[in-house]
């Protein structure tokens, strides 16, 4: 079948690429006029979200991730709380992306092409229209247009994502730029702390252009702070220059009393080595935390894909491992199935449940640590995974 795929991220490419091995006619199209970029940001690499490298495209792991052996927690004082062995891997935002766009040939990965709506040609074809005029005939389209998808506001109307009550504070630091005590401490790790209504944890990532070699790294933190509806939350998403977004301040952008607040608030109240690498991060930015439950993923030849559908919070580090899952699902499906709308079924109905369990486990994770105060170091239930802890 001839397919597109609207929207160009790490879910929209590994769709478009298990499509074209599986002998599809497949183009995605990213509505940036460059290639996409998200300064280094870490992500907990799951095995759905490096499936596509590791098994189709023959990279070796070690290449694109970081691997760690502990979870640490550790007290304000900076001594270690709690520490377990567990094995996890790390990685960039952009070294899996760099990676997965390397594998598709250079016209089937269209840039510039923001999508302003679609419409049924007949009962066999859907046609894509683009902003700069362009449209796009094919026999499905997958919509991988992400959290402020456009393909669900239209066929799902009020079905927006839902604040959580809380924002994730982000950076990262060049390892070489910490002192030798907190490098020691935080190596091998996930190290967290947490505190009342809020916590933070810190991991080693891929440097800017993908290194991985020790003294070549960066240590990234996420830290989730609250901050109420309205006024409050308005005002740190006003960026530098008075524009206010929703959802998300990038690098650069933050306004400088925030910062200052944030590095005053690190140094007064995380362990020293956490504080450390806040106070020593240049662009912090900021992305807002948002739950979303729909109950419908296929609409005729068309179906939602990754943040375009159910969208979890960051918590069991699984958003990009979800929406390279539903790229195999879909791929799987319509290679089990001959007749397209019954393949678009049975997909739907996988994936629905995959994210429905997500949320409901990522909410409860949320509402323990940021609300609740009852997060407990060492409890199973916190293990990064996609469909349950560890998995």
């Amino acid at each position: 079948m001839k397919i597109s795929v609207v929207g160009g991220s790490i879910g929209g490419l590994t769709a478009g690429l298990l499509l074209r091995d599986a002998g599809h006619d497949v183009r995605v199209f990213e509505r940036s006029p460059a290639e996409l970029a998200q300064r280094g940001a870490g992500i907990g690499l799951l095995p759905e979200t490096s499936r596509y490298l590791t098994e189709c495209a023959g990279v070796d792991i070690d290449d694109i991730s970081i691997a760690t052996s502990n979870i640490r927690y550790l007290s304000q004082d900076n001594s270690i709380l709690h520490e377990e062995k567990h094995n996890y891997r790390f990685s960039s935002w952009n070294t899996i992306y760099r990676q997965l766009l390397s594998c598709m040939k250079p016209n089937d990965y269209v840039l510039d092409h923001g999508m302003t709506g679609w419409s049924d040609v007949d009962a066999t074809e859907v046609t894509v229209t683009f902003a700069n005029g362009n449209t796009e005939t094919s026999d499905v389209v997958v919509f991988a247009d992400g959290v402020n998808s456009l393909a669900r506001a239209t066929l799902l109307p009020g079905a927006n994502p839902r604040y959580a009550g809380y924002v994730a504070w982000r950076g990262m630091v060049h390892e070489t730029e910490l002192s030798a005590e907190t490098r020691t401490l935080l190596a091998d790790a996930i190290t967290y702390f947490v505190y009342p209504n809020s916590h933070i944890l810190v991991y080693p990532i891929p440097g800017l252009e993908g290194e991985t070699a020790p003294g070549q790294r960066l240590f990234n933190f996420v830290w989730y702070r609250n901050y109420s509806t309205g006024g409050q939350l308005e005002d740190l998403l006003t960026d530098i220059s008075g524009v206010q977004r929703e959802v998300s301040l990038p690098p650069g952008a933050v306004a400088p009393h925030h910062i200052a607040e944030m590095q005053t608030h690190a140094k007064a109240h995380l362990p020293a080595a956490i504080a450390e690498l806040i106070v020593k991060t240049q662009q912090p930015f900021i992305q807002v935390v948002f739950d979303l439950t729909i109950d419908q993923m296929a609409f005729g030849r068309t179906c939602l894909l990754g943040d375009a559908a159910n969208l979890g919070r960051p918590h069991a580090a699984a958003g990009t491992a979800k929406a390279a899952d539903d790229a195999w699902a879909l791929t799987d499906a319509l290679a089990r199935n001959d007749d397209l709308l019954t393949a678009l079924r049975e997909y739907e109905n996988s994936q629905l449940a995959v994210g429905h369990q997500l949320i409901e486990r990522t909410e409860l994770i949320g509402r323990r640590s940021q609300f609740e105060n009852s997060w407990v170091p060492g409890d199973p239930d916190l293990i990064f995974g996609l469909k349950a802890p560890g998995t």
